[in-house]
């Protein structure tokens, strides 16, 4: 199975992710998780993924297009993943159909994960103060929320017009919205 998630900034993607990958039996793979792992060791492309995160952009497509792609090509995603965090721009979609095109594959879903953005900033600022997340404060949320809704409006779309989105309410309990998701899932692939 081969699935994307979606949705804005502090939905609760990566804990989904995991979850949905377990049950599934999948590589759950978070280019946000990639970024971070190589800020925390200051590689040079980790000292690049600060900056822009400090400033609350996104890191450029053809960086993080070819470690998604190197990232794919691993022998534990060979039966399939689930991508969290990508694609997030039309060109990234691109390079993500050309990667499938070229292996003979394709993607099963896109998980859309809905919510209002006013409990996402709660959740995010609380989730900044527990963490001591750098990149999560009220200036930077502001930003990466209006690049998330410019950005991936149109991403959505795409995929709602492909018929692989399953839109699901990212608002409630973690064992709750895993529910859903799997619910959604089962019946759209069954």
């Amino acid at each position: 199975m081969r699935l994307l998630i979606m949705g804005p900034p502090g939905v609760g993607k990566g804990t989904q992710a995991k979850g949905i990958a377990e049950h599934y039996g999948v590589p759950a793979i978070s280019t946000g998780d990639i970024f971070r792992a190589n800020v925390k060791n200051k590689t040079p492309l980790g000292l690049e993924v600060a900056r822009i995160m400090e400033e609350g952009g996104y890191v450029p497509d053809e960086i993080t297009d070819s470690i998604v792609n190197d990232r794919l090509a691993a022998p534990d995603a060979a039966g399939g993943w689930l991508l969290d965090g990508y694609p997030r721009t039309p060109g990234q979609v691109a390079s993500l159909d050309a990667e499938l095109a070229r292996t003979g594959t394709a993607i099963d879903a896109v998980i859309s994960l809905v919510a209002d953005q006013a409990p996402l900033i709660e959740r995010l600022l609380k989730r900044a103060q527990i963490e001591g997340r750098a990149d999560d404060n009220a200036e930077t949320i502001a930003r990466r929320m209006e690049v998330y809704n410019e950005a991936t409006d149109p991403l959505l779309a795409t995929y709602r017009e492909r018929g692989l989105l399953v839109e699901v309410d990212g608002i409630g309990g973690i064992e709750e919205v895993a529910a859903r998701i799997t619910a959604a899932l089962d019946a759209r692939l069954a």
